[in-house]
């Protein structure tokens, strides 16, 4: 019931996840990533845990194969889950348990993966990270590219009703975090790409605010002088 792609960007070495699915509020669930440690998405009847344990286990030195390892381990029902990991040398990881749903597969690319369940066709994953790893700019730029790319293939083999997109940088918290949790008409990666734009030239300003509030610039709110 899902799509993603997580990534590392070679130039500035932040991490990111976009994912869409039919279910409600899947970034909530599904993304997971930690500045200079890696992404990571558990996704198909989605044990959120494996999130955690995947980016733990990165931030103690494991390389993405060996993440991916240890979550399968630690869960009851491994055949299950779609996990998904790219560690901070840009190293990726895949399981596709035999029991996800429907129409299911991956594709690996430089320093990217993408994988979904239930699609429309198996092409999807692919065109994703062909997708990912033409365009350019910005990290979220190629992200919203690449889930923009699949609903283009084809997408779920049903309508999607939520999606999110995840940046991680430099500081503990994300650079950037914006999610449709859900949408009943209309499409939730159209929403996500449209609040990226608005906030994509704000970003860097949040961070210079909660790292020093006197350097950084106007508010843009009255009785900001």
């Amino acid at each position: 019931m899902t799509f993603s792609i997580a990534a590392r960007c070679e130039q500035t070495g932040q991490f990111g996840v976009a994912i869409s699915s039919s279910s409600p509020a899947v970034a909530a669930r599904c993304a997971w990533a930690r500045a200079g440690i890696g992404a990571v998405a558990t996704q198909n009847v989605t044990n959120p845990a494996l999130g955690p344990k995947m980016i733990e286990e990165l931030a103690n030195g494991a390389s993405a194969t060996d993440a991916v390892a240890a979550a399968r381990q630690s869960d009851d029902f491994p055949d299950y889950r779609q996990l998904l990991a790219v560690d901070a040398e840009g190293r990726t990881a895949i399981h596709s348990g035999t029991n996800a749903l429907g129409i299911w597969t991956s594709a690996t690319g430089h320093q990217c993966i993408a994988a979904g369940n239930l699609l429309a066709n198996d092409g999807v994953p692919k065109a994703m990270v062909d997708t990912f790893e033409a365009a350019t700019g910005a990290l979220g730029d190629r992200l919203i590219a690449a889930l923009k790319a699949a609903v283009d293939a084809g997408g779920e083999a049903g309508p999607v009703h939520s999606a999110g997109l995840l940046i991680v940088d430099k500081e503990s918290w994300p650079y950037a975090e914006l999610r449709i949790d859900w949408l009943d008409e209309g499409c939730p990666i159209s929403a996500v790409a449209h609040a990226w734009e608005i906030y994509k030239p704000q970003a860097a300003d949040y961070v210079t605010r909660a790292l020093n509030p006197m350097a950084a610039p106007s508010y843009g709110v009255p009785g900001d002088e």
